[in-house]
This record gives structure tokens, sequence and C-alpha cells, in this order.
């Protein structure tokens, strides 16, 4: 039976249209996705993300596990709240999962992905086995996320006692405040916040964003702007089968030092000494059609294939994450409907803070 989050009652209320998303009941959009996600472009959308998995690690041995575990390196956390972006490989350089991990007065606060949190949290068990921590999943919490150029400003207006803190966070930074926790991070290419607080009051902060004149927004919309943004989706750009080199996560990996052997090091670290098969690219449509996850990319050194693509709303054309040979370059053929649509490959992202980026 699908999971609810504490805004349900919430979402129905505001008009949003309910599906199944990894076995939660979550709103695709409250009537216009493409209104939501200019709104979000312009000025300021909240979405409700708390069916994500918040763990905390703690314990003498927290830093030395998180080393292990992740292939970014925690080291690099210098102080408290720093945030570090990281995927989760297995033994054979696969990504578990891509999550973010946080520094905290604790030990560290790692956020990962609701579909797979099964799957996550038997891994993060198992390998904590061997170290002396402590992992806690907090379920208790909800977490909005509020996008936008206008975001900061509307959060502060709705929750004056944060303002003091909001203003202390640099870029990729997250803090305590009470039983919540404030975050300058985000999935649209935008500023903003994501805010976990006891699930008992989200529906009275929503409410309070909400009559600050911030717009409801849906997963549809969350869709369109990652993908402006160039950001990855599990399932999509990487998952269990896929190397983080061949998903464009190289720039997560800390290779040094030399000595810290993560999970799946060996694996990747020959793959990269080699040369990796392939990598990952945006497409800018020059054909007809729209862009979809699955087509195939034809170029002069093999197959592709497209693992995101939507039509952006922003840039008002066809634009698409793809996995294709390493050697590619320049021109490619998208398979539309067995027809070869031309296609050029650009450096993401998109799109930035509502600007076109990509030349």
């Amino acid at each position: 039976m699908p999971q609810r989050t504490p805004l349900f009652e919430a979402h129905v209320s505001a008009g949003g249209k309910i599906v199944d998303f990894a076995g939660w009941e979550l709103p695709i959009h409250y009537g216009s996705q493409l209104k939501e996600h200019e709104t979000v472009r312009a000025d300021a959308g909240v979405f409700d993300v708390s069916h994500m998995t918040v763990v905390d690690v703690s314990g003498p041995q927290a830093t030395a596990f998180l080393q292990k575990l992740l292939a970014n390196d925690v080291a690099k956390l210098g102080f408290e709240g720093k945030a570090l972006y990281s995927g989760m490989l297995n033994a054979q350089g696969g990504v578990i999962d891509d999550l973010i991990v946080y520094k905290t007065a604790w030990d560290y606060r790692v956020v990962v992905n609701a579909a797979t949190r099964d799957k996550d949290l038997a891994w993060i068990n198992q390998q904590a086995a061997a170290f002396d921590v402590t992992v806690t999943e907090r379920p208790e919490l909800a977490m909005l996320a509020i996008q936008g150029p206008n975001a900061i400003a509307k959060v502060k207006a709705a929750k004056p006692h944060l303002a003091a803190l909001i203003d202390s966070l640099k870029v990729f930074q997250g803090m305590p405040a009470g039983e919540w926790f404030v975050a300058r991070t985000g999935y649209t290419g935008e500023d903003g916040l994501e805010i976990m607080l006891p699930a008992s009051v989200a529906v009275a902060f929503w409410d309070a964003l909400l009559a600050a004149g911030v717009a409801p927004t849906g997963l549809g919309a969350r869709d369109t702007l990652r993908l402006e943004a160039g950001m990855n989706l599990y399932g999509h750009e990487m998952d269990d089968g896929v190397s983080p080199l061949a998903a464009g996560m190289g720039w997560t990996i800390a290779w040094q030092p030399a000595e810290r052997d993560f999970i799946g090091r060996s694996v990747i670290e020959a793959e990269k000494a080699t040369g990796p098969a392939y990598k990952q690219v945006g497409l800018v449509l020059e054909g007809k059609g729209v862009l979809r996850a699955g087509q195939v990319v034809k170029t002069p050194a093999g197959d592709g294939v497209i693992t995101s693509g939507t039509f952006s709303p922003t840039l008002k054309l066809s634009i698409a994450m793809a996995r294709v040979p390493a050697a590619a370059s320049e021109r490619v053929d998208v398979d539309i409907r067995g027809k070869n649509e031309p296609a050029r490959i650009v450096k993401m992202p998109f799109v930035r803070n509502g600007a076109k980026v990509f030349e």
C-alpha cells in the first residue's frame, strides 16, 4: 500500500494531482507543471520531499566508516554544516545511490533517495557492522525544499526566527535550529533551502510558506528543473550497474589519499586507468520531436542512450542527458519514432539561476 507524507491532506487541499512515486502518494502538479516550473525559475516554489530518507551516523569511527562507504571523502568536510555530494558504490563499482552527507555536531547526517531506501539502509547497516558507529534513521522528520530566486527571502518572512541562521549559511551548508535542520542546498539549479523538521509541525510550516507567497510545486516540475540543471536522477543516469565515471560523477570521487580504500575503488580505478568506455553528455535537439529517456543516440563511435529527456520550459527546446561512447563528439543522431533526428553535444548544465548556460 502506498505511503503518505505528513503533508498528504495539504496537497489534496491545494489541488495536487496525486500519483504513485516509489511507493509514495505525492503530487505530480497542482494544475500546471509548466507554471510551477516557471515560478521556481522566477520566484519561489516549495516541494514536499518528506519521502527522502534521513540517516544520522555517530560514534568514534563515524569518519572512518563513511570514508570506507563513500567514494567522496568526508575528511574534506572542514567545518560544521559543510555538505558533500557522493556516490555510494558496490564492490563492482556500480552506484547503489547518490546522496548528500552533512558534517554535524553529532558527527554526520546523510540524506538518501526514497526509491532506494530499503537497499540503502541494508547496505549501510551491513558495512557499519565492522565499525564502532551508530546508524539511526529519522522517520519522524519531514522535509521541504523551497527553491527559487526569492525562496530564501520568503522563508525568512514565513519563519523570522530562522532568519539569522539562514543568513549565516554558505551554499552547500546545513545547520540545526533546535529540532529543525536548515540547509542551503537544492535540486533545481536555483538558490534555496532544504529544511528537515518534525513531522508534527510540517503542515503549519507549509501553510506559512504558502501565506508568504511560495507556490506549491510538484514532482513534474522538480524533474524538468533538475534536468535543466544537469543533475542526475537515480535509476536514470546511474544505478547498481553503472559506473560513476560513465554517469558524470567522476568529480565526486576523492582519489586522494591513495591509501583510502573505499568500496568499489579498485574497479573504478582500473576503469579510469584504461579509459571509461562511456561518458555522460548533454544533448540539444536540432531536429523534430522531443528527446525522451530510452531513445538510442547514434554516433560514429557507436550507439548510446538517452537517460533523461524533456522539452525545456526555460529554453523552449528539447534537451537530454545521455550516456554515449567516450569518443563521441559534437554531432549525433537520435532515433525518435524510427527517424534519425540531429542533435548536438553540449556541456551541462543547460540552465543555472534562471539563465541559459551552455554554448
